[in-house]
C-alpha cells in the first residue's frame, strides 16, 4: 500500500484539476490586462461579444452560453449597463425577463477592445502552443454537448 505522502505528492504534482486552475488565472490575467486600458475585464468583454451575436439576449441563456453564475451575470449587466455598454429591453411576453441587448456605445466599446484581445490571444498562443490551444477547444466543446 502506498504511503500517505506519496499518495499526497502524486496528486500535488499530476492534478489536471489545479493545473486547470491555475491556468486559468494565468490566462484570465494576460486577457484583462490588455483589455484594462478601456475599463474592461475578459468576463465582460466575453459578455459584449456573446451580446453582439445574439442580437437580444436573455440572462438566463447567457449564462448558459457562457458557462457564468448567474449572480455574476448579473453584477456584470448591471455595470456594463451602467456604464451604458448595454441596455435592458422590455419583454411584451413576459414583464419578468430583463432581455437586454448591446448599445452603439457597447458596440465602439467592443470595436476598440478586439485589436486588444488580437493581443492577449497571440499571447496565449504563444504561451500555451497550438497543440494546447486545440485541447483546450475540445475539452471545452466536449463539456458543452455532455
Amino acid at each position: 500500500m502506498a504511503k500517505f505522502e506519496d499518495m499526497v505528492d502524486h496528486v500535488a504534482e499530476h492534478c489536471a484539476g489545479l493545473r486547470v486552475r491555475l491556468l486559468n488565472r494565468v490566462v484570465s490575467g494576460l486577457y484583462d490586462d490588455h483589455l484594462r486600458p478601456l475599463g474592461l475585464r475578459g468576463s465582460q468583454f466575453n459578455i459584449l461579444v456573446a451580446s453582439a451575436k445574439m442580437k437580444l439576449a436573455r440572462p438566463a441563456i447567457m449564462a448558459e452560453v457562457l458557462c457564468i453564475d448567474p449572480t455574476t451575470l448579473s453584477r456584470n449587466l448591471e455595470r456594463m449597463r451602467a456604464r451604458g455598454w448595454l441596455e435592458q429591453v422590455p419583454d411584451p411576453e413576459d414583464g419578468r425577463a430583463q432581455p437586454f441587448r448591446l448599445t452603439d456605445s457597447g458596440r465602439e466599446i467592443l470595436r476598440k477592445a478586439i485589436p486588444l484581445w488580437e493581443r492577449a490571444q497571440a499571447e496565449t498562443e504563444a504561451l500555451l502552443g497550438e497543440a494546447a490551444l486545440a485541447a483546450i477547444r475540445r475539452g471545452s466543446e466536449a463539456a458543452r454537448a455532455g
